[in-house]
């Protein structure tokens, strides 16, 4: 019997900052957590590099072009959304982009804010806001959302 082989989301989430904040995203329309906020995020494409994937949910979401040789890997966030369901989040940070960042995606989003990611706000969903204190620390990769009895050998 072959048994198929565990595959994962690949999330890529762009952290933006400027003047020592960042920008977050009001969800709104989606059915995963309304009227929360987030990092400009999405699922990587098929066939597509992952920085290439973040510029592109960029550019989606807030109307900035970046160049994905602007983008650095700031850290890797394994989370468990549920049972059945992880995902690898590729979280990456940048200071350099074109236009000024909007929201190109209001069926899916009420409003941008600006935060300081050091205190960021209490409707931050616990994903997004586990990979910025990870960046903020320096930590390369974390777990988020696993509980031991769930984890397999």
């Amino acid at each position: 019997m072959t048994v198929e082989r565990y595959r994962s989301i690949i999330d890529v989430h762009v952290i933006l900052e400027r003047d020592e904040e960042i920008l977050l995203l009001e969800r709104q329309g989606t059915g995963y957590c309304d009227g929360m906020l987030h990092l400009p995020s999405g699922h990587l494409d098929e066939g597509e590099p992952v920085t290439h994937g973040a510029a592109r949910e960029a550019r989606e979401e807030v109307g900035v072009h970046i160049d994905p040789a602007d983008l650095t890997l700031a850290t890797v966030v394994h989370h468990h959304q549920r049972p059945g369901l992880a995902r690898i989040g590729m979280f990456f940070t940048t200071t350099r982009w074109d236009g000024e960042p909007h929201n190109a995606e209001p069926h899916k989003c009420g409003k941008l804010q600006w935060c300081d990611p050091r205190i960021l706000p209490s409707i931050t969903i616990p994903y997004p806001a586990a990979g910025i204190r990870a960046y903020l620390t320096g930590t390369p990769l974390i777990t988020h959302g696993w509980r031991e009895e769930e984890a397999t050998v």
